[in-house]
C-alpha cells in the first residue's frame, strides 16, 4: 500500500467535528509523517481506555501526556501513581533536540508548563487523606472485598440489619469486629431472639479475613472524614482540570488494600454523579496504573462487580482507562468496554511471549497497513500503536504514531516541593485531621459494661440475700436452743425445788 493511500486513509478516519487531543503523528514503515496528526476525540473519552506496553516503553509517559491534555481542556482526573514517577505533572518539563526534533515531526510547537495538582494519600504518604466509613461500602461490597461465601455473606447482612436497627455507626473496622464478637459473645442471645443463630464458626472467619485487610493498611482507610468524591472535580482558577493524584508508592505489596479503595471509589462515583448521558467531554477521568493489581487479586464476586460499573458508569460522564504492562491483565468482559487502546512496544522473548503478541493483535482494528503483531514488536520508546473512536462510536484507523513529549517534567517531585503543593491544599484542612466519633464499638463496650455491671449487681444481691438468709437462719436456731434452754433450766431447777420440798417434807414426816 502506498503512503498516500495510507495518509488518506487516517485524514478520513481522523476529521472530527468537535474537540480532540493531538496524541502524535503517524509513522508508515518504520518512519513518521509529519503533521499527520493522530487526534483523540473528547466525546470518546467516556468509553473508556487501555494503555499497555513492556516496562520502559513509555506507557507512563502516555499517561502523563493524557493528563495533560485533559487538564488544559478543562477537565479533571484522578490519576494513580504506584512507582511515583506523576508528581513530576506539578512541575514545567524541559526542552532539549530530541524533544525539538519529535515535536517538529508531529507539527505542533513544545509548550512547557505545570499543572494544577492535588496530592492525594491512602496511607502514611504526604496529601490529602483518603477515608471512607465501613457504613458506605454496605455488605454486599464488603462481603466481595473479603470474598465470603454466602452463609458468611448473610452473616454480614444480619450484622449491618442490627446496626442499622438499634443505630450503631459502622464507621471502621474495629466497630465491624466489635459487632460480630457480639454477637456471638454478649449479645448472643439478642440475635438468637431477633435474627437467629450464627455459627460462632463462620463468625470467626469473617474476623480473620478483617484482620488479614487490616494488616495490608485498611485501618487507616476506614474511617471518617469520609472523602466527597465532588472534590475530585475542581478547576483551578484558571480554568485547567486539577490533576489528583494518588500517591500509593507504598502500597504495592498490599493489592488487597488497593483493590478495595478502586472498588469502593468506582462505587461511590457511580452512587453519587448524576446521570448525564451522552456528553460533549468527559466530566472526570480516572487512571488506574498497574491495574493487574487489581484483578489478579480479586475474587470472582469482586472482578464481576468492576465489570459491572465499568459498563455503567459511562453515563455519569466519567472515563476509566487502565494502565498496565500486557492487555490480558485485563479481563476480556472489561477489555471490550474500553474504546481507546494505546499500545506500546511488547517483547517476544519466549514462545509464549510471541503466542501472547499474537493474542494481544487481535484486539484491535484490521488494517491494511500494518502487520500488527510485527509492529508490536518493533515499536520503539514513545511510539505506539493507537486506535480511538471517532465521535459516532466508529474505531478509528488504527495508527503507529510518535506520540508528542509531556509538557511536565518526566521525574518526581522533590521533597521541599511536595511540601508546597501540601501547604497550599484546602483539602489537607479539610480532610487530614482524623475524627474517632461514637461508634459501634464505643456503644457495644458500654453496653457490655452496663451488663457486666448489672450483672455484678446482681450477683452481689444474691449474695446478700444469701447472707441474710442464712443470718436469720442462725438467729432462729439461736432463739430456738435458747428457747430449750431456758425450759431445760426451768425444768430443772423445778425438779431440784420439788425434790428438796419433797424431801424436807418426807424429813418432818420421819420417813428415813
Amino acid at each position: 500500500m502506498s503512503k498516500e493511500k495510507f495518509i488518506e486513509s487516517l485524514n478520513a478516519g481522523y476529521a472530527f467535528q468537535g474537540k480532540s487531543i493531538v496524541m502524535g503523528t503517524a509513522i508508515f514503515n518504520g518512519e513518521p509523517i509529519p503533521n499527520t496528526l493522530i487526534k483523540i476525540p473528547l466525546k470518546s473519552l467516556t468509553r473508556h481506555g487501555l494503555i499497555a506496553g513492556a516496562t520502559g516503553t513509555g506507557k507512563t509517559k502516555s499517561l502523563q501526556v493524557l493528563a495533560e491534555q485533559l487538564s488544559n481542556n478543562g477537565i479533571p482526573s484522578l490519576v494513580m501513581d504506584l512507582k511515583g514517577d506523576l508528581s513530576g505533572l506539578a512541575q514545567a518539563g524541559s526542552n532539549n533536540k530530541h524533544v525539538e526534533w519529535r515535536h517538529g515531526m508531529i507539527g505542533i510547537p513544545y509548550e512547557a508548563g505545570a499543572k494544577p495538582v492535588e496530592l492525594l494519600s491512602l496511607s502514611s504518604e504526604k496529601g490529602v487523606k483518603l477515608r471512607a466509613t465501613v457504613s458506605e461500602f454496605g455488605p454486599v461490597l464488603i462481603s466481595k472485598i473479603l470474598d465470603l461465601n454466602d452463609t458468611q455473606a448473610g452473616i454480614m447482612a444480619v450484622t449491618f440489619k442490627y446496626c442499622d436497627d438499634n443505630k450503631l455507626p459502622l464507621l471502621d473496622l474495629k466497630d465491624l469486629k466489635k459487632v460480630l464478637q457480639f454477637a456471638v459473645g454478649d449479645g448472643k442471645e439478642e440475635f438468637i431472639e431477633n435474627y437467629g443463630a450464627m455459627s460462632s464458626t463462620s463468625v470467626n472467619t469473617i474476623v480473620r479475613k478483617v484482620i488479614e485487610l487490616e494488616q495490608q493498611g485498611a485501618e487507616m482507610f476506614f474511617g471518617e472524614l469520609s472523602f466527597d468524591v465532588k472534590d475530585l472535580l475542581k478547576k483551578s482558577s484558571d480554568g485547567k482540570g486539577i490533576i489528583n493524584i494518588i500517591r500509593l508508592t507504598d502500597i504495592q505489596d498490599r493489592p488487597k488494600l488497593f483493590s478495595t479503595f478502586m472498588l469502593s471509589l468506582l462505587a461511590e462515583v457511580y452512587s453519587t454523579f448524576p446521570e448525564e448521558g451522552d456528553m460533549d467531554q468527559p466530566k472526570l477521568c480516572i487512571f488506574i496504573d498497574e491495574a493487574h493489581l487489581v484483578f489478579s487479586t480479586a475474587s470472582k464476586a469482586l472482578s464481576e462487580q468492576i465489570e459491572a460499573i465499568i459498563k455503567l458508569i459511562r453515563s455519569k460522564g466519567v472515563g476509566i482507562f487502565f494502565v498496565t504492562q500486557n492487555p490480558t491483565d485485563v479481563p476480556d468482559a472489561v477489555l471490550s468496554q474500553l474504546g481507546l487502546k494505546i499500545q506500546h512496544a511488547l517483547r517476544a522473548f519466549t514462545a509464549k511471549d510471541r503466542t501472547e503478541i499474537k493474542k494481544t493483535a487481535q484486539n484491535y482494528p484490521i488494517s491494511e497497513f500494518y502487520k500488527t503483531d510485527e509492529v508490536l514488536t518493533s515499536l520503539g520508546i514513545g511510539e505506539a500503536l493507537v486506535s480511538a473512536l471517532n465521535e459516532k462510536g466508529i474505531p478509528t484507523p488504527l495508527a503507529a504514531t510518535l506520540m508528542r513529549a509531556p509538557e511536565t517534567r518526566m521525574d518526581i517531585l522533590s521533597a521541599s516541593e511536595i511540601d508546597e503543593i501540601i501547604s497550599r491544599s484546602n483539602l489537607v484542612a479539610k480532610y487530614n485531621t482524623a475524627i474517632d466519633s461514637k461508634s459501634a464499638y464505643e456503644i457495644l463496650e458500654g453496653k457490655i459494661d452496663k451488663s457486666q455491671e448489672k450483672e455484678a449487681q446482681d450477683k452481689l444481691k444474691e449474695e446478700q440475700d444469701k447472707a441474710r438468709k442464712a443470718t436469720d437462719r442462725v438467729r432462729k436456731e439461736g432463739s430456738t436452743m435458747e428457747s430449750l434452754t431456758k425450759n431445760t433450766m426451768v425444768r430443772q431447777i423445778g425438779r431440784t425445788v420439788f425434790r428438796e420440798l419433797a424431801r424436807g417434807i418426807l424429813g418432818v414426816l420421819g420417813v428415813k
